[in-house]
């Protein structure tokens, strides 16, 4: 047979075989639903936990983890995202919520998880406050990994040492603030990398959580002469000499424990890192909602970060992720996070080993305060670049902040004017 006839009589069965291949999904179907699941993360730091479930979710399941991390952010989202172009894209990953999810999303790149969401709010597994996190025209994608509340951690030592209480008033939490001061103690870390936004957050969302929310859907401009006062009043504390060198390179749980700063303001999942350099909750460090700026901000607003699993829609393992995430949302996969992290599950059900921790969730579902977005979550990716970089100029240089504000905005702009 000649090479043409033979190209001839292949292209249609190819054709057909395509055809087929997309119908059913081909070898991007789903695959197994059990077995070794191979898991990306941007988070490295927490291979070990993630690991350790292995044994859990193997009894239960039959699935384990085979787990990549990633240290650099930008390296593991350029990953990702090429990822999704070839035929590795990933059966499971980490991810963020807010406009990053919203683009995948939109893409079709990332597979549909309603009915797991479903399944999960009857069972009681998971609120459903927090299925909006998730959703998108009425559909929910990803699950959660986890759930963080923005809480002060602090140094108990030092507290104890000039008779600091945990603070229940913003004015307190001021005036311990300048007490730490005087008797030669930096009162908050802050970093002029990647967590930029902490204070800023806490100073706005504690003022007024309506021009907090405004700024996330361009209602409200970083140039306003409200935020423009807060940012004042941010670097009047700068000035003051309130915070910790922007440019350090030090770990922050090392510079919690030698005393370099007294408080840092953190997700809960901090606790894993302060126990890891050796410091014991409750004895050696401890932590408390921040009070509000303004008694406007009423309840008082407490930042949640909620960071999602996903599964890529083209996955060949993609039954196996979704399996996974179907496990991931029950009580015994939670107990087993939560006691590995030492972080607040999600799942009432939940055993959680840190008391502290559980008598937090149930803190914050009371009255008394009002879940917010954090920050990086709350503000369109475009925006959020530009805006990290600003509050890390800023706090490296506290100067006068409108600079640094227009040029947020300028982002803002841009990125508002293509939504309409």
């Amino acid at each position: 047979m000649n090479t043409k006839r033979k190209i001839a009589l292949i292209a249609p069965l190819l054709a057909v075989s395509l055809l087929l291949a997309a119908c059913s999904g081909g070898a991007n179907a789903g695959g197994s639903a059990t077995g070794t699941l191979k898991f990306y993360t941007d988070k490295a730091a927490w291979k070990p936990q993630f690991q350790s479930l292995n044994p859990t979710s193997k009894k239960d399941v039959k699935i384990d983890l085979a787990t990549t991390g990633y240290s650099d952010e930008n390296q593991y989202q350029a990953f990702v995202k090429q990822s999704f172009r070839t035929q590795q894209s990933p059966g499971l990953f980490t991810w963020s919520t807010g406009d990053n999810l919203k683009q995948l999303v939109d893409q079709k790149l990332v597979a549909e998880t309603s009915d797991i969401w479903k399944q999960a709010i009857a069972d009681g597994n998971v609120s459903k406050d927090l299925e909006k996190y998730y959703t998108f025209k009425g559909k929910q994608y990803c699950v959660p990994m986890n759930i963080a509340y923005w809480v002060m951690y602090y140094n108990k030592t030092i507290f104890d040492k000039y008779g600091i209480s945990k603070p229940t008033s913003w004015n307190e939490l001021m005036a311990d603030a300048a007490k730490l001061k005087q008797n030669g103690v930096t009162p908050f870390y802050q970093t002029s990398q990647l967590f930029t936004f902490p204070w800023f957050e806490t100073l706005v969302a504690g003022t007024d959580p309506a021009l907090y929310k405004g700024l996330s859907d361009g209602s409200v401009k970083y140039t306003d002469p409200r935020i423009v006062k807060i940012m004042d009043e941010w670097q009047s504390q700068e000035k003051k000499g309130w915070f910790s060198d922007a440019g350090s390179t030090t770990d922050p749980a090392q510079m919690l424990k030698q005393g370099d700063a007294a408080m840092i303001n953190f997700g809960t999942f901090f606790g894993a890192s302060l126990d890891g350099v050796g410091m014991k909750a409750g004895t050696d460090y401890d932590y408390f909602l921040i009070p509000a700026v303004s008694s406007k901000a009423s309840p008082t607003p407490v930042p949640v970060e909620t960071g999602p699993l996903c599964v890529a829609a083209t996955s060949k393992q993609k039954d196996l992720g979704l399996n996974y995430s179907k496990w991931w949302m029950t009580a015994g996969a939670q107990t087993a996070w939560s006691n590995a992290r030492g972080d607040v599950p999600f799942n009432p059900k939940a055993q959680a080993k840190d008391a502290g921790l559980k008598a937090l969730g149930q803190t914050v579902a009371s009255s008394k305060y009002q879940l917010v977005t954090r920050y990086f979550e709350a503000a369109p990716t475009p925006i959020l670049n530009v805006a990290l970089e600003q509050f890390g100029a800023f706090e490296a240089n506290p100067g006068d902040p409108m600079p640094y504000l227009t040029k947020i905005q300028d982002a803002a702009d841009q990125y508002w004017a293509t939504q309409k």
